[in-house]
């Protein structure tokens, strides 16, 4: 598995954003997004599939922290089509105010690139990275398929790795670093 001081790798592949609110545009769009086009830190995560049961929370908390950096990017194997269709589909109506883009994977060369394919499953796992501007590893964890992630132990985490100084494990933004 690639991680932590290692270089992203790059990457392009299409993808659904959604309008930053402009209601000029239409709700969801697609587009595409690629690994040259990260210039702040990042949070790039990967789900198992779209339409399941745990990913529109996670997606929905992760959206959260475009405070923090507007370079999110959740990825799941499902295609652009698929990851549309679940943005914009009544019962996931949670998923519609979503900002950040969801990329496809298809074939899960990234996330095969990455280590981080269930074999048996056919899927990634829950994985989450956090890159420097320069797109370097600063940070990356791995759930089972089972478990979900908490978006505010990544924002902390995204905080501490911006903060730059010795943080301990209960840092929040304005404490003293450790000593």
């Amino acid at each position: 598995m690639i991680g932590v001081g290692e270089k992203f790798p790059e990457f392009e592949m299409n993808g659904v954003i959604g309008n930053g609110g402009n209601p000029e545009l239409p709700d969801h769009d697609f587009c595409t997004v690629n690994s040259w086009g990260l210039t702040d830190w990042s949070i790039i995560y990967f789900y198992p599939k779209d339409f399941t049961f745990i990913c529109p929370t996670e997606i929905v908390a992760m959206d959260k922290l475009m405070n923090e950096t507007t370079d999110i990017i959740g990825i799941s194997g499902d295609n652009e089509y698929c990851k549309f269709a679940w943005r914009t589909a009544d019962e996931h109506h949670d998923l519609y105010g979503v900002e950040h883009v969801l990329a496809a994977d298809c074939g899960l060369k990234l996330a095969s690139e990455l280590g981080i394919v269930n074999e048996e499953e056919g899927v990634c796992y829950r994985a989450t990275y956090i890159l420097d501007p320069e797109g370097i590893i600063r940070h990356v964890s791995v759930n089972e398929l089972d478990t979900g992630r908490n978006a505010e132990e990544i924002r902390r985490t995204l905080k501490a790795l911006k903060a730059g100084g010795l943080t301990g494990c209960a840092w929040e933004e304005g404490d003293d670093f450790v000593a």
